[in-house]
Formats: C-alpha cells, sequence, structure tokens
C-alpha cells in the first residue's frame, strides 16, 4: 500500500515540475490558441533583476538606483542673442573686455558696472543693482563679487542678509556669480556664496591659477582673459542656464556701456 502512495506521490511531484517549467515560457499555438505562461515560475522562484539579457552579446545589467536622483545637468543652451550684465568690484577690469569680446563674437549685448572696493554688503545696502536692472533689462546676469571679502570673520553672520539681497534683486533672471580668485584662504566668502546659490549658478574660482598684478591679488589682463574663458568652458555641462559662448578670434572687446562707480558712493 505504501508502495501505492509513493508511486502516487512521485507522479504527482513530476506533473508539478513539469507545469512549472512550462509556465516560465510562452508555449506554441495550439489548435488555434496561443498557451500563455501562468507566470507561477516567477511566484515561486522570484523574478530575476537583470534586464536585457543579450544571447548574441554582452550580458547587460540594469541596476536602477532609486536613491539617486537624476541630474539635470547639462542644461539646453540658449542660443538667442541677450542682453548681459556684467556686475561686480574692480575684478571686472580683466574680466570685463573678454566678456565683451564674448558678446560681440555671439550677438550679444554687453553692460559693464563696475564698483571699486564693493563687497556683498555695499550692493546689499545700496539699490544700485535693482535700479540698473529696471534701466538696462538683462536678461542674463555675471557677478564678480567676493574678492574685497576673503579675510572678514565670521562672515557668514555678517554677510548672508547682503548676499539674499542682492540675489533677491536678481529674482527671476538667469546668473552666474563668478567668485573670487584667492591669492589666499578665505574665512567663508565662497562657501556663503555656494550655499546661497543654486546647483550651476556658482562658479568656483578659488584653486585656480592666476598670473597677478603688482598688487599680488588682481589677475593679470591675460589672466583674468584666461578665467574669463574657463567660465566660458565650464557653462555647457555645468550651468544651470547656459547660454552660447563660442570663443572669439580676438582678445578683447568693449562693452555697449561701461558704468563706474567709486567707493565713496553710496
Amino acid at each position: 500500500m505504501n508502495k501505492h502512495y509513493i508511486a502516487l506521490w512521485l507522479l504527482l511531484l513530476t506533473a508539478f515540475v513539469a507545469f512549472a517549467v512550462s509556465s516560465a515560457f510562452d508555449l506554441p499555438e495550439i489548435a488555434g490558441h496561443q498557451l500563455k505562461s501562468s507566470e507561477i515560475y516567477d511566484g515561486i522562484f522570484g523574478q530575476s533583476e537583470i534586464e536585457n539579457f543579450d544571447l548574441d552579446g554582452d550580458t547587460c545589467f540594469t541596476v536602477p538606483d532609486i536613491d539617486k536622483p537624476e541630474s539635470i545637468f547639462p542644461v539646453p543652451c540658449d542660443s538667442t542673442a541677450q542682453i548681459i550684465m556684467l556686475v561686480g568690484d574692480s575684478m571686472l577690469e580683466g574680466l570685463g573686455p573678454r566678456l565683451a569680446a564674448y558678446a560681440d563674437k555671439n550677438g550679444h549685448t554687453l553692460y559693464t558696472v563696475m564698483w571699486y572696493s564693493s563687497t556683498s554688503e555695499v550692493w546689499g545696502k545700496s539699490d544700485k543693482l535693482k535700479s540698473y536692472i529696471n534701466r538696462l533689462n538683462p536678461s542674463y546676469i555675471f557677478i564678480c563679487l567676493g574678492s574685497n571679502e576673503l579675510f572678514v570673520s565670521d562672515i557668514a553672520k555678517k554677510r548672508d542678509k547682503y548676499v539674499k539681497k542682492i540675489l533677491a534683486d536678481i529674482d527671476t533672471i538667469p546668473y552666474v556669480w563668478i567668485g573670487p580668485p584667492n591669492w589666499k584662504d578665505d574665512t567663508g566668502i565662497n562657501d556663503l556664496i555656494k550655499s546661497n546659490t543654486p546647483e550651476g549658478a556658482f562658479f568656483l574660482s578659488n584653486g585656480m591659477s592666476f598670473e597677478r598684478s603688482k598688487d599680488g591679488a588682481h589677475p593679470t589682463r591675460t589672466s583674468a582673459a584666461e578665467w574669463l574663458d574657463s567660465v566660458a568652458r565650464w557653462m555647457p555641462q555645468h550651468a544651470l542656464h547656459p547660454i552660447l559662448l563660442e570663443v572669439p578670434e580676438k582678445s578683447a572687446g568693449k562693452a555697449k556701456r561701461i558704468f563706474v562707480h567709486q567707493p565713496s558712493e553710496q
């Protein structure tokens, strides 16, 4: 009697294995009916996490990273003509002519607003930035500020509100803030700017190699031009709002108009 039960269980087990294996695949059409997988195989043995198994070539493993958001970069370049406003301190003496050459090459119009010895505090306490924005109606802004604030102690506490005021004045206008060309380690101005700007809106200049003028701080005109070239090379892959900046044949140009303010002005 036991032998009969054993034979019966073996028969059932054989039928079950055959059914499970066949259920893993779509079967041929029989009598006009397409037999489909019952998917019982996946339910019992689990579905493979390997996707795109290529029998004719290499095996491709696709393992999605659900915890890591997809990067938005590079962002499509805006190739339309821009009204550019370059704003900042005396570093604009070197950056301005090179940016003007880029503007001429790419069909942009450049206005330069240079405030000697200025800082984020000076601009933040003033309404000059907002006034120039209303007057010139720029579609793109480059800022270069921070060189006169490299060694301010407790800078996050002292200057954070002024950096925020500058960015509030810019509002929704696309921009890039070009960080200062450090000649020594700073006390936090670069970190302060970076913490207030979205990814792709701050260009870190600290760590770059510059040839300096006699004061030991300002890059030479040639080095400043290379500095601006670095910004232009960075933009296509890393800027939040890249614009057309093809390399110009000439080394320098002239802004449509240059506005200059002295340290004593408020």
